[in-house]
């Protein structure tokens, strides 16, 4: 048995644990605002998802998060690059990043809420408290890299495009792996909590509160397990790149460097 396999079914039996615990605590609670048991949220879920307005509540929130999360990857990766090379801009910097890794959540999105629409707070809070994630991440791959590769590269004269596609991206690519993976689940969190704060026309967190306010918890939980289930969906998305990224470095590894160097 592999490693991936172990991995796999140590996953599916700590879920199962995790199912019978809550049944568990449903039986003895016997309460369904309290805590429904497994079944009708089970249920529950799938009446959601059979609702015509499902797609646009998921899409919505989706759209937010991606839209969030794409933009910080470019911008946090640019300027975690420029902190990296100049000791002064990331003296400039750090201030920045420092409020916003320490502004509580709620006080983001509430102060959001006053100055944009319901549909942007989620986008604007998920930026903000996800960038310094990323930034901090790129900054500190910069910092890190193997001077002595650096220096290498100098001493054969290596082209920038060369040094860039050899050194610097090889170099980055964990830190961006790592950053992008712990940005996006954060930033899921930010846009579902925003959702629920701001309660959107369309969007999970919005649907949330809605129950909430109802008292239906099934429907509450339910929609928690879909927050969960996109949060799964790119925990599996980063595995698959770290995978491709893996096949990628073997292929360049194969390949003659000395073919490109004059190039």
């Amino acid at each position: 048995m592999n490693y991936r396999t172990k991995r796999h079914l140590v996953v599916f039996c700590t879920s199962l644990v995790l199912l019978l615990v809550w049944q568990l605590g449903a039986m003895v609670l016997d309460s369904q605002i309290l805590l429904p048991e497994v079944g009708p949220v089970v249920s529950a879920l799938f009446t959601l998802a059979k609702a015509s307005p499902f797609p646009l509540h998921v899409g919505y929130t989706v759209a937010r998060a991606l839209e969030s999360f794409f933009i910080i990857l470019i911008s946090a990766t640019v300027l975690g690059i420029l902190a990296g090379r100049s000791p002064f801009f990331s003296m400039v910097a750090k201030p920045v990043v420092t409020v916003l890794k320490a502004v509580p959540v709620m006080s983001i999105i509430l102060l959001a809420f006053i100055w944009f629409s319901s549909g942007v707070v989620p986008l604007f809070s998920a930026f903000l408290m996800g960038f310094p994630v990323m930034f901090v991440q790129i900054e500190q791959g910069f910092l890190h890299m193997d001077k002595n590769l650096e220096q290498m590269c100098d001493l054969y004269d290596f082209s920038p495009s060369l040094k860039i596609r050899y050194f610097v991206i090889p170099s980055l690519v964990p830190s961006f792996v790592t950053g992008a993976r712990t940005t996006l689940s954060m930033v899921w969190k930010v846009v579902i909590a925003a959702e629920v704060l701001t309660v959107p026309r369309y969007g999970v967190g919005a649907q949330m509160h809605l129950a909430q306010v109802q008292l239906e918890t099934e429907n509450v939980l339910s929609w928690t397990l879909i927050a969960i289930l996109l949060t799964a969906l790119g925990d599996i998305a980063f595995d698959g790149l770290v995978i491709l990224l893996g096949k990628l470095k073997k292929y360049q590894d194969v390949r003659r460097l000395p073919c490109d160097i004059g190039k």
